[in-house]
């Protein structure tokens, strides 16, 4: 914990001490200074001083699931400061995918002397643990899909050194699984994602041993803008793949609302880590709740700050994953009905929705 978070309890306590004993305990002109209306006043106003936490907030890039993830974060530090008697003074930016933007956000962060910093995915999450080395600024990530092999957190129970958050972790076998349940004759499939997101990497490896153990001709197609996702996509669909999957890579869900209606008109349904993807027009999104998990992580970022934690010690806290959403305009433009889906992932999701084609969550 930073000294100045631990400086702003002790002035507190001192405040409330003063005020309880007397201004002349804590002073030499104390009992003058209180012999009128105005020292009276300045006494009030002491009692009613409100002890404020400044949190950096950065987010990765605008989309669906990482906008939910800030604005249920904001929120809920929004409603513990009101409970708690705190203020939190939210600093936020959005860098917007870009590595020198970032690296400027977190360098302002730390000029700004934020009592807390909360990153937003993966790649922000990892500029924050490089630039707080030395100061030690307490970080809070959130929608990290593998913390381990990005080098965030040693372990899930003890992150360790100034850092820990919440995990977006997807359950990759389920996922496949309900592909084939979908379709038990299937034969190609295609990988779509952004092979420079960290996010991507160990669900994509996981999906191609999972579906060539299976005897399923993998096709993979990567871009780093929409441009280049468009085209992977037009690719994809000219390759004869009878289905897509992309994990909780941003680059794809911000493009998700530009290949959606390629896909659907080729009758291929795109399976996805998160509900946003399905919100924005892919066939399924599969994973945790955004809006939970951004609650959840207001919520660690709140309790290392009001009660002196060590970041490094907090567990990081993974989620239920198995919330299926499916996109009803998809479903019947690909002949398919919510009964027989319900039936047929019935053993790998927890619950399972539907949900209608927007640009955000409402």
């Amino acid at each position: 914990m930073k000294t100045k978070t631990i400086m702003k309890k002790i002035a507190a306590i001192t405040m409330g001490t003063c005020i309880a004993a007397g201004l002349s305990a804590c002073g030499q002109s104390g009992a003058a200074g209180n012999t009128n209306a105005e020292g009276a006043a300045a006494d009030n106003a002491g009692a009613d001083a409100v002890v404020e936490y400044k949190v950096g907030i950065c987010n990765y890039v605008d989309d669906a699931s990482l906008n939910q993830i800030v604005d249920n974060i904001e929120s809920e530090l929004e409603a513990i400061g009101k409970d708690k008697g705190v203020t939190f003074t939210v600093k936020y930016d959005n860098c917007n995918a870009d590595a020198n933007v970032l690296a400027q956000i977190v360098a302002n962060f730390e000029a700004d002397d934020v009592d807390l910093m909360i990153g937003v995915a993966t790649p922000v999450a990892m500029a924050m643990q490089g630039a707080t080395e030395e100061s030690k600024t307490p970080v809070v990530f959130s929608a990290v899909s593998d913390p381990i092999s990005t080098g965030l957190a040693a372990s899930m129970d003890a992150p360790g050194a100034n850092i820990t958050g919440t995990s977006d972790m997807l359950n990759t076998d389920s996922i496949m699984n309900m592909m084939i349940a979908a379709d038990p004759d299937i034969s190609k499939v295609g990988l779509l994602y952004d092979a420079g997101q960290d996010s991507s990497t160990t669900a994509i490896k996981k999906a191609k041993e999972f579906l060539e153990g299976k005897g399923i001709e993998v096709v993979e197609q990567t871009g780093t803008n929409v441009e280049e996702v468009t085209l992977a996509a037009n690719a994809l669909v000219s390759a004869g793949v009878e289905a897509i999957f992309t994990p909780t890579d941003n680059t794809i869900m911000t493009a998700e609302l530009s290949i959606y209606e390629i896909l659907r008109d080729a009758g291929i349904p795109h399976y996805c880590g998160a509900d946003s993807f399905a919100l924005n027009g892919a066939f399924l999104g599969f994973g945790v709740n955004y809006a939970n998990l951004g609650k959840e992580t207001a919520d660690m970022a709140a309790d290392i700050l009001l009660n002196s934690k060590d970041p490094g010690a907090v567990p990081v806290k993974t989620f239920d994953n198995g919330i299926v959403t499916i996109n009803e305009e998809i479903m019947e433009a690909l002949g398919m009905d919510i009964d027989s889906l319900k039936t047929s992932f019935a053993d790998y999701a927890s619950s399972i929705q539907t949900i209608r084609t927007a640009e955000s969550f409402e």
